[in-house]
């Protein structure tokens, strides 16, 4: 199999460490020749530990793409307003394409990078990595072997710890609309993409429900500074006082990403000025915290989606009904039930945690990825074509969220 060459346009957290260090730990099937990021720090710490040249690290992405053609791949893992024209720039270039989810954060950019993608003969793939782990290929094939007969309905959790949601979804970069975009796309598109693909067909309607209901300022404890190193009275007993998350021995994720200095001077500087430092009734935050959608398929599955942002763990439970039996499914366990309704028999199959995150979702896309283009290959199991599925829902869901409507998807795909 021959290497792959590769380019990266955004390295952060995304690019860098999840993506990035499958070719540390496969060189001989790939290698990283050139990078793209805007912050000078990132930028060389990429180069040299990837030994990229000088001139091929570029400050600006539009700089890369418009050289010729550097590499095999490109991945592009910008922020999410930044996805679809490097996305179109690198189809006319010729680029085998990875791109990070959301395809893009308006519909009509979805629909167009879908229809640009169409008849590409190259790889274009979403990063809908969940698809590529074995948790949830395992329930895709326990449902095409028919042993829990023609699904009926689907109940999925998406189980957001408490963590995630105060760094990412209320200080953090996914915070606001119009920074990013709603968390039913930035963060759920790819748990409504699992979702369509167990239901085996076209989502025909959407509904939605909630919205921003505690990470706000009516909420706010009396006396809540903006900054929790303001002086605030509750910092011994308050869940999200931000020293408790920023200012500890631990410096990986989330502390990771507030700076690229990791001395406690630095991050002690970013909470008293930067956005990870504020209380967090007091932010711009604008996403909902609290969120749940129900969906009708075509072909009369019918399934139900909530957002859960104060969980205790991060993983993703589920339960799938059929003709014939049931699913029950804890992604945080490793773990699927499987229930025959004649036979009354229980299986339980217990899986090998993975040593890579989301499951091994990273680590699954990047072999697919890699070994498709080493064979000439295109396609795969998040190419554009199926990927526009779940946008479409999510953008349908933001629809009835807000105006307290059903929205029928065949007069949205129309």
């Amino acid at each position: 199999m021959k290497k792959v060459q590769a380019a990266l346009i955004g390295a952060g957290d995304r690019g860098f460490h999840c993506y990035a260090p499958y070719a540390e730990e496969n060189p001989w099937k790939l290698e990283f020749t050139a990078v793209a990021e805007m912050d000078d720090e990132k930028r060389r710490q990429f180069g040299e530990r990837f030994g990229i040249p000088q001139e091929r690290r570029f400050k600006d992405l539009w700089e890369l793409l418009a050289r010729p053609k550097l590499a095999d791949a490109l991945l592009i893992c910008t922020s999410d307003k930044l996805h679809y024209e490097p996305a179109i720039k690198a189809m006319e270039q010729g680029y085998h394409i990875m791109l990070e989810k959301p395809m893009s954060t308006t519909l009509s950019e979805c629909v167009a990078l879908e229809q640009a993608a169409r008849g590409y003969g190259r790889m274009f793939i979403l990063c809908f990595v969940l698809r590529y782990t074995e948790f949830f290929s395992t329930i895709r094939q326990v449902i095409d072997e028919g042993r829990i007969g023609r699904v009926n309905s689907i109940v999925h959790l998406e189980n957001i710890p408490l963590v995630d949601q105060v760094h990412a979804f209320t200080r953090g970069i996914f915070r606001n609309e119009q920074v990013s975009c709603p968390i039913i796309l930035a963060h759920c598109c790819h748990d409504l993409d699992l979702i369509s693909w167990f239901a085996g067909a076209k989502c025909s309607k959407v509904a939605s429900f909630g919205g921003l209901t505690h990470f706000n300022e009516e909420n706010a404890p009396e006396g809540a500074p903006k900054r929790c190193l303001d002086g605030c009275p509750h910092s011994t007993d308050c869940p999200y006082y931000a020293p408790d998350y920023y200012l500890t021995e631990d410096t990986g994720w989330p502390t990771s990403t507030i700076c690229t200095d990791m001395s406690y001077e630095a991050r002690m500087k970013e909470l008293e000025n930067g956005p990870y430092g504020r209380c967090v009734y007091r932010c711009d935050n604008t996403v909902a915290d609290n969120q749940t959608v129900i969906m009708e398929f075509e072909n009369n599955v019918t399934a139900s989606f909530i957002l859960q942002p104060f969980a205790s763990a991060n993983g993703r439970t589920l339960k799938i009904t059929g003709s014939r039996g049931e699913i029950r499914a804890d992604m945080d366990k490793n773990e699927i039930e499987l229930f025959d309704l004649l036979t009354g028999r229980k299986e339980k199959l217990l899986l090998k945690p993975s040593r890579y995150k989301y499951g091994g979702g990273d680590h699954g896309i990047m072999e697919y990825f890699v070994e498709q283009i080493a064979r000439d290959g295109a396609g795969g199991l998040t190419c554009m074509e199926n990927a526009i599925e779940s946008h479409l829902i999510a953008f349908a869901a933001e629809t009835s969220r807000r105006e307290g409507t059903v929205v029928d998807l065949a007069k949205l795909r129309r």
